[in-house]
């Protein structure tokens, strides 16, 4: 391979990934004015203000690059989502038992607060007195051999259990809205609610109006706690129009590339002599001929058909003194293959292949003599 030709594969390579490889870890996010955002990993939920640097609202990445968010009283939760406009947050529990998480679950020591809720009861009961129709429903990391846990939303089912099931707590489950509909729908026992994501709200630093109005915001210097809207374009893009900027002007580059610098070379002199090495013989005979002149320069068919014809065996090897490649069509030979040399120059080809050239041409089309 030419270096020409490994030039241009290279270049792609290091224009697209290049800025792809930088967009995927930006500078982090500054605490009071607001200039660049910060993910975990390339499509992570976008971090900044005020989940940087102010207290309480410190989010990090951990070993797998997931972003996630510690509560003072409730230990550490994956982070699904974060509605700047309407200060939410969305958090899932990691292990995929969010009830376990919820009988502790508390807010205090966090800026946060809980969102829309649904009233929730859990009871465990003894697997003797279940029905078959409820084991389906249990939540399973909390159920074992002798007792299968239970979540509900309908205290009248509550009513109709037996006696021997015990109610472990009721509570209000903070969840996202889009399960609001599913779990107020949803009148019997259910798991669904070990795999909703929990709505957390926060009211301070209120930043509302800055996100209203797409402006960014922050604190107003490093020594004040008061906010205010900075119009930073910087952060006015989503993670995904990034990218897609970023492909954009990546096209943009290869097309200018391919003008202005692969396509001279291309079609230099360099470039011309290797395509006509690699093009059939018969790809560069002309194709036309001027209207009402009579090219007749080929020999006739029973000339043709006294030149030497060969089958080639197993080992391919020609009578003549070419290689083992057609030099007409550029294929290889193989066995059982008929051949036909031409005299004095014993100079081989496909018999279709040279059959045809000689009609129109008249000489070897390697080393360009007539046959006497």
């Amino acid at each position: 391979m030419t270096l020409s030709k490994l030039f241009f594969p290279l270049f792609f390579l290091f224009l697209f990934t290049f800025p792809l490889r930088h967009a995927s870890s930006p500078k982090k996010c500054s605490s009071y004015a607001e200039s660049f955002i910060h993910t975990c990993g390339r499509l992570g939920v976008p971090i900044r203000f005020p989940f940087c640097g102010h207290a309480g609202f410190n989010l990090r990445c951990n070993d797998l690059n997931k972003t996630v968010i510690e509560l003072p009283m409730s230990g550490t939760f994956l982070v699904e989502d974060i509605n700047y406009k309407k200060q939410q947050i969305s958090i899932s529990d990691p292990e995929n038992c969010l009830v376990k998480r919820l009988l502790t679950f508390n807010t205090s020591g966090s800026p946060f607060s809980n969102g829309f809720s649904v009233y929730y009861t859990f009871l465990t009961c003894p697997n003797e007195v279940l029905r078959p129709s409820w084991s389906p429903m249990s939540i399973p990391c909390l159920s074992n051999s002798t007792s299968s846990f239970f979540a509900t939303s309908n205290s009248a089912l509550v009513k109709t259990m037996p006696s021997s099931c015990q109610i472990v707590k009721r509570l209000a489950v903070p969840v996202n809205v889009l399960y609001e509909n599913m779990l107020l729908e949803d009148k019997g026992f259910s798991n669904v609610i070990n795999l909703v994501h929990l709505l957390l709200e926060w009211s301070s630093p209120n930043c509302r109006s800055c996100e209203k109005d797409f402006l960014r915001c922050g604190f107003k210097n490093k020594a004040s706690l008061e906010v205010k809207c900075f119009a930073d374009l910087s952060g006015n893009f989503s993670t995904g129009l990034r990218i897609l900027i970023i492909i954009l002007c990546s096209i943009g580059g290869i097309t200018i590339f391919t003008t202005c610098i692969a396509m001279p070379i291309y079609h230099s002199e360099r470039f011309v002599f290797e395509r006509r090495q690699n093009e059939p013989i018969a790809a560069r005979a002309p194709r036309h001929q001027p209207r009402g002149v009579v090219v007749t320069t080929g020999l006739d068919q029973s000339t043709i058909e006294s030149y030497k014809k060969v089958e080639l065996g197993e080992s391919r090897r020609l009578p003549g003194t070419n290689g083992i490649i057609c030099p007409i069509c550029l294929s290889e030979y193989a066995s059982k293959e008929i051949v036909r040399c031409i005299p004095e120059c014993d100079h081989c080809f496909h018999v279709e292949c040279i059959d045809a050239w000689l009609k129109i041409h008249g000489s070897c089309p390697m080393c360009r003599n007539s046959p006497s």
